[in-house]
């Protein structure tokens, strides 16, 4: 199943990051498409503050993964595979396990995980308008 979305301006994400996390109530990973600049990283930091993640979200560009947490302290993953070259640094991470830990895990870039993803992974296809806006399409 899939659904088409639009986000006309940042200060939206949080309202659909809150319908995206009640349509997908018993999913926990997502997996993030887009171009650069499309807006996946202005849509994880909306989704981690519907769960109620506190303090500062930022895209792991060089770290690879975040680890945040949230007001009743669970934790939230937030991986960016953007420059990850091979297969065998994801092993080196131990990205399994993490999206096995039943635990929320965000995804930008999953092109080289994607064999390592689960069946039922939430995946979002995001593309910047020229008028600014950005489409967003979610498959179930």
């Amino acid at each position: 199943m899939s659904t088409m979305l639009q986000l006309h301006r940042a200060e939206e994400a949080p309202e659909l990051a809150a319908a995206m996390l009640s349509a997908c109530k018993d999913r926990r990973v997502f997996t993030f498409q887009g171009d650069l600049g499309a807006g996946k990283t202005t849509l994880i930091k909306a989704l981690c503050g519907e769960l109620g993640v506190e303090g500062n979200t930022a895209s792991p560009s060089f770290s690879i993964v975040n680890e945040y947490r949230t007001s009743g302290n669970e934790i939230v993953y937030h991986f960016d595979l953007y420059r990850l070259r091979d297969r065998n640094e994801l092993e080196g991470i131990g990205f399994t396990e993490y999206l096995d830990s039943g635990h929320y895990c965000f995804v930008e870039w999953p092109e080289l995980a994607r064999d390592l993803l689960p069946m039922d992974a939430v995946r979002v296809r995001m593309k910047a308008l020229p008028t600014g806006d950005r489409t967003i399409e979610l498959s179930l």
